[in-house]
């Protein structure tokens, strides 16, 4: 066993662990934060995306004593209480999903997107930056379409906070 202690969503968590836990089995089986899927289980479909320090990985092959020390960000550590993160508001508003399983590790992923790249961002930059996340029942408008949506009110949340 390896101990582990990493920040998630703001909490200082510890644990015992198999050298061989994957990060999304860490956050899932021990922590019990479920919004982080398990999709393919070989980094492609991008369900399992989190934020390491800031910067969206792929949870499912990433091991989770290779994250000690670090801040991890699931999609349930996005929102402040009842108060959705601007990204999550706008997959809301624009229907940004079907079946909701990719949903989270879009958001993930988006965020990320608006992060390194800002917040004016035209379709095919979007398009072309969700290449590693795969969406069965959508043809992506309204994931793209929110994401649009989501940088501009990133920003503008970020302008009212200052």
């Amino acid at each position: 066993m390896a101990k582990v202690s990493m920040t998630v969503n703001g909490k200082v968590v510890t644990a015992d662990v198999d050298p061989r836990t994957l990060l999304v089995q860490f956050i899932r089986e021990n922590l019990h934060l479920t919004g982080t899927h398990v999709g393919c289980d070989t980094s492609q479909c991008g369900a399992c995306t989190v934020h390491v320090d800031g910067v969206a990985v792929k949870s499912c092959t990433t091991l989770a004593v290779t994250v000690d020390g670090a801040n991890v960000t699931t999609i349930e550590g996005l929102a402040h209480g009842d108060h959705l993160h601007p990204m999550q508001e706008a997959f809301r508003e624009n229907h940004g999903l079907q079946c909701g399983f990719c949903t989270p590790g879009m958001i993930m992923s988006a965020v990320d997107i608006v992060n390194r790249k800002g917040s004016n961002l035209d379709e095919a930059t979007i398009r072309a930056e969700l290449e590693g996340n795969i969406c069965r029942c959508t043809g992506y408008h309204n994931i793209v379409k929110a994401i649009g949506d989501g940088a501009k009110a990133m920003a503008g949340h970020a302008q009212a906070a200052e």
